[in-house]
């Protein structure tokens, strides 16, 4: 359905004489008595913030103020800036016609005009309102630079604070080091020795009262962790949703329902995803799971849901992600913000400034919206689903759910699961002979575990691994067979026997049985290195050597006697059932 949007056209400066938009209207937001104080002031303000302009205000100040907007945009933007903490909290929206000769940016005469046009169909991408560029620094007039506030104008000037700018002021004071009481808006003994001491540390007369131009400076300071994150309101038309971003840092690369993707432009790698579809309650909890399968969001942090909402937060040794969504009327919105690690103050401050920026209109993704690139078994929506280092085989040992596997597969891991559910610790491990053994975390009761041959088998008998062959690609385990070379391995290694079986890197841990089904080995990793091995050539472990390491971990096991065969369909379904997928996360 085709839907009206409204969206700023690229600013036109127009020449001295030509009238200015009639509604046209700023967010007047600073004054100052001399030129040069405005035009540094300017600059502070223009690292971070978009239309910044400068004009006359008559004798002898000079005004800072943002726009031109119509007059609902500029009460909208003024009450998001506000919030944000980005400008004072005694900025207010002026007319166009109350400002003379406008002196910044370089080159302009007058208020800037701004048209509001309408369009019948979303922009294609998103509009973005960024920070001009930097201009040449005009040549200052010879102005004296006049005194600050008396500490009695500071006190009446402070005095008309608000509840909230006073409680900005103790919030900032906190960030400079200077205040670690309550944030409670009342300027006590602690709140004005702390003002007292940043005032002496940034060489101010030391009065333990705040001038309005030092509580500028101090939130200038405040802000100046955000310089050159280009932090900027983003309108996704097709999205339905505004908020502002780190513009310097992320930019718009596709659209894959339900994300708007906007990617790192820089080697800071911060990421944006907009979330954006039709859907109920169930569509909400579906994408609360979902979302947990990806890797932008990691296993460890906050997990909230709620029946009309879910915060997901994920951390790991490299990003930390937060996620907002909410369901509204049969929509659901929300955000994404990955940033990395170690950079805990501008994360912060620009997650602040997200969710307190974050609107949304009735438009949502076309669930059909793709970029034809976000497809693939390891990808959701352009997403990487998350997945293991590694994964090989293992098999049942007991009826308590111990598993033998490939030592080399479970070194350092994070986290191991069997079957991907079930996590698992390593309790004992033979680097000698590659083989670990594995319990699981939480009560397992698998209904098929192995039975060792006690007895040798005979050279050339038919011999079978399971095996998880490519990693977990597939839903279950292959069976590969072949049949036992030697007892011992190349070398004469009694733990070992060699077999003449072609097997594949997923097959290690797997579990070798003869033709009845009992355990006669289990498979090991093929050899990567100098010496190149017929593809038929593979190694297993033992059984005896298997049970020496059972037997030292206190682990029960079956053994059996050499029996006749067994068909070879139910030495499949056997043999696969004891077999299970053990897998090592980061």
């Amino acid at each position: 359905m085709k839907r009206t949007f409204l969206m700023l056209s690229t600013a036109l400066y127009l020449t001295a004489g030509t009238a200015w938009a009639q509604d046209a209207t700023y967010i007047q937001i600073e004054a100052q008595p001399s030129l040069k104080r405005a035009e540094d002031r300017l600059r502070d303000y223009a690292s971070y913030l978009a239309d910044v302009n400068g004009f006359a205000l008559g004798g002898g100040w000079y005004g800072i103020a943002l726009g031109p907007y119509s007059p609902d945009d500029a009460a909208a933007r003024l009450r998001r800036l506000r919030a944000d903490g980005q400008v004072p909290r005694d900025s207010y929206v002026e007319e166009a016609d109350q400002y003379g000769q406008q002196f910044w940016p370089i080159g302009a005469t007058g208020a800037d005009s701004q048209a509001v046009v309408a369009s019948e169909e979303a922009p294609e991408t998103p509009v973005v309102e960024t920070a001009p560029a930097e201009v040449a620094e005009p040549t200052p007039e010879p102005v004296i630079e006049e005194p600050d506030e008396t500490p009695r104008q500071a006190r009446a000037s402070e005095a008309e604070l608000t509840r909230e700018e006073r409680a900005d002021l103790q919030i900032a004071l906190q960030w400079a080091g200077f205040y670690n009481g309550a944030i409670d808006a009342a300027f006590g003994r602690g709140t004005r020795n702390s003002m007292a001491a940043w005032q002496e540390a940034n060489n101010f007369e030391v009065t333990g009262v705040l001038t309005t131009r030092q509580r500028a400076e101090l939130k200038r300071q405040y802000n100046a962790v955000l310089d050159g994150l280009g932090m900027g309101l983003v309108t996704d038309a097709r999205a339905g949703i505004a908020v502002d971003m780190p513009t310097a840092k992320v930019a718009f690369e596709k659209y894959e329902s339900p994300f708007a993707h906007y990617s790192a432009t820089d080697d800071l790698g911060a990421r944006v995803l907009l979330i954006s579809q039709p859907g109920d309650r169930d569509t909400l909890f579906g994408l609360y799971e979902i979302m947990q399968t990806l890797e932008i969001v990691p296993l460890d942090g906050q997990r909230e849901r709620s029946r009309d909402g879910f915060l997901l937060v994920g951390e790991n040794s490299k990003i930390i992600s937060h996620t907002e969504v909410a369901l509204k009327d049969g929509n659901i919105k929300g955000f994404t913000l990955i940033w990395p690690v170690n950079d805990e103050e501008r994360r912060s401050r620009v997650l602040a400034m997200m969710q307190s920026s974050f609107v949304t209109s009735d438009a949502v993704l076309d669930p059909a919206a793709t970029s034809g690139d976000g497809q693939g078994v390891d990808l959701l929506s352009g997403l990487r689903i998350r997945t293991p280092r590694e994964s090989v085989s293992g098999f049942y040992v007991d009826g308590r759910g111990h598993v033998l596997t490939a030592s080399n597969a479970v070194q350092d891991c994070g986290r191991i699961t069997l079957d991907g559910n079930t996590e698992a610790d390593v309790v004992s491990v033979d680097p000698s002979l590659g083989v670990a053994l594995l319990s699981p975390k939480s009560a397992l009761a698998p209904r098929v575990f192995a039975e060792f041959r006690t007895d040798v088998p005979r050279l050339q008998s038919e011999v079978a691994v399971a095996g998880y062959s490519y990693g977990g690609v597939l839903s279950g385990p292959t069976m590969t067979f072949g049949t036992l070379a030697d007892v011992k391995g190349l070398s004469g290694e009694d733990t070992l026997k060699r077999l003449a079986l072609a097997s594949l890197p997923g097959d290690a841990g797997g579990p070798v049985v003869d033709a009845g089904g009992a355990v006669v080995g289990m498979m090991l990793p093929r050899e990567v290195g100098a010496r190149s091995l017929p593809d038929e050539v593979s190694f297993a472990a033992k059984a005896s050597a298997l049970e020496t390491l059972m037997s030292g971990a206190g682990v029960q096991f079956r053994t059996t006697d050499a029996g006749g065969a067994i068909a070879p369909e139910d030495l499949t379904e056997a043999t696969t059932a004891m077999t299970v997928l053990v897998s090592c996360w980061d």
